[in-house]
């Protein structure tokens, strides 16, 4: 489910009856309440589970860190092409294009570009029916707004991911993926395209994920999609 609606449109989009309709259309079955949700290989040593543990929130990137949203839609893509439902909430800027490249089943994904004033209750409404939702919340939540989305998270074994940006998340995660280093590769003097980037991505959390944990990537890669630096089937080893 592809879900993009134009401005005129928005309102009737971010309809309390809507969002439920959503909801319940894309609640999970029983079969896909495991306690974990996979990821793309090259982001599994990220993870103290080697995957995303439902219930549990994630935020991407600081102030500044170019690729936190790639890095988001990368973790999404193994779980829509595994039949969980996924949304994302206040990115306008993003195309179908771009997450089909980063590997995300459109046919599972539900897009909400401008989600408004009432961006938090938009979450918390989706919250109810999908697998995995991505938020880059337009502005800088209070600090029970925030609560309130991670007890949802967690009483409807959901996975959070915050793309906070400039608004910031007042709240501890789980797990916080940050980029140390990003770099794109692919001009030369001037001439040529860009054609991968590779970045330095640390995941520091609380419990199990205290021990941080360091991967180099290239995002994207090649092909578009997310891949290892140093891997065997890196073409630039």
């Amino acid at each position: 489910m592809f879900v993009s609606a134009p401005d005129r449109r928005l309102a009737r989009d971010l309809d309390p009856a809507a969002l439920a309709t959503l909801a319940e259309r894309t609640r999970p079955v029983a079969a896909s309440r495991t306690r974990l949700l996979p990821v793309a290989p090259p982001l599994a040593g990220l993870l103290p589970d080697r995957a995303l543990r439902r219930g549990s929130t994630l935020t991407v990137g600081r102030p500044g860190d170019d690729g936190a949203l790639s890095i988001a839609l990368s973790l999404v893509s193994a779980a829509s092409a595994s039949g969980s439902w996924c949304a994302l909430v206040g990115h306008p800027g993003l195309g179908a294009v771009a997450a089909a490249d980063l590997g995300v089943d459109l046919g599972r994904l539900a897009i909400l570009p401008r989600p408004g004033a009432a961006w938090a209750e938009v979450t918390a409404a989706v919250l109810e029916g999908v697998d995995l939702v991505v938020l880059c919340p337009p502005f800088a939540p209070r600090p029970a707004m925030a609560r309130r989305l991670v007890a949802r998270a967690r009483e409807r074994r959901a996975v959070l991911i915050v793309v906070p940006g400039r608004a910031g998340w007042p709240e501890p995660p789980d797990l916080q993926l940050r980029v140390d280093e990003a770099v794109w590769e692919g001009v030369d003097a001037g001439r040529g395209h860009l054609r991968r980037r590779r970045m330095t991505v640390t995941a520091t959390g609380r419990r199990s994920a205290a021990h941080p944990e360091q991967r180099r990537l290239w995002l994207p890669g090649p092909d578009g999609a997310v891949a290892a630096v140093g891997d065997p089937l890196d073409p630039a080893a």
